[in-house]
Formats: C-alpha cells, structure tokens, sequence
C-alpha cells in the first residue's frame, strides 16, 4: 500500500498544499505536492511514480480537480480520491459520490476527517522508524 506510493496532494493554492502536505507526513505518509491538475496528469502519465491516494481541490486554475479525476477514471488509473474544497454544495457532494471519489472534504481541512479518509483508503499509516 504506502511502500509502492505516495499521496498525492495536487492544489493550486500554495498554503493549502504545504499545510495539508505536512499534516499528511506527520499523520505517517509520504506525499509528493502538485500545483495543477496538468501538472498532476503529465506526472502519472509519465509513470515517474505510483499515487497511494490523491488528495485535490475542486477549483483550480485550468483543469478542474473533477475533470483530472475523470480523465484518470477514462484512463482506468484513478486511485483513491479525496476532494477538497471551499465551496461545499449538495450538487457537488452528489458530484463527488457520482465519480467514484472517496469523499469530500471542506476548507479548512479537519485533520481528523481526513485521517479517516487516508485510513478507509490506504489503511494504518506505515510505522515509522
């Protein structure tokens, strides 16, 4: 599980990314950060590594994190995904649940509902040396 990958965090906001990069390696994991959904794609594709779980904002300059997890569902590479977003809405938790998403989280991110999330995906984190 997290020895073959990594957890992805892709968010365009700086401060998003590190706060929940750090939080995720403290919580037990490796993680890599990307700053867009191209981004994201272009390394996967690549195959430059193996993506555990995907953390991503909803809304972000170009793609949305929605449409990556579309297009990684189309390729048949979509791994576990944790959304996240400012702007919760019904319409856009039934569209999280439609695509197959592990969850949806808001802004600011609880540590502890997103540590369920990790561990409904990934299972306990590694033990660390």
């Amino acid at each position: 599980m997290c020895s073959v990958g990594v957890v992805s965090i892709v968010d365009d906001d700086e401060s998003v990314r590190l706060a929940t990069e750090s939080v995720v390696r403290v919580l037990g994991w490796r993680t890599r950060t990307f700053v867009s959904a191209e981004e994201y794609l272009q390394w996967a594709q690549a195959g430059e590594g193996a993506t555990a779980c995907l953390i991503s904002d909803i809304r972000m300059r170009g793609m949305s994190g929605l449409e990556m997890h579309a297009s990684l569902v189309a390729r048949g590479a979509a791994p576990p995904t944790i959304f996240v977003t400012a702007f919760p809405t019904d319409s856009l938790r039934a569209q999280v649940a439609a695509s197959g998403a592990f969850g949806l989280l808001e802004k600011p991110i609880n540590i502890a509902a997103l540590t369920q999330h990790l561990t409904k995906a990934l299972g306990s984190p590694p033990t660390r040396s």
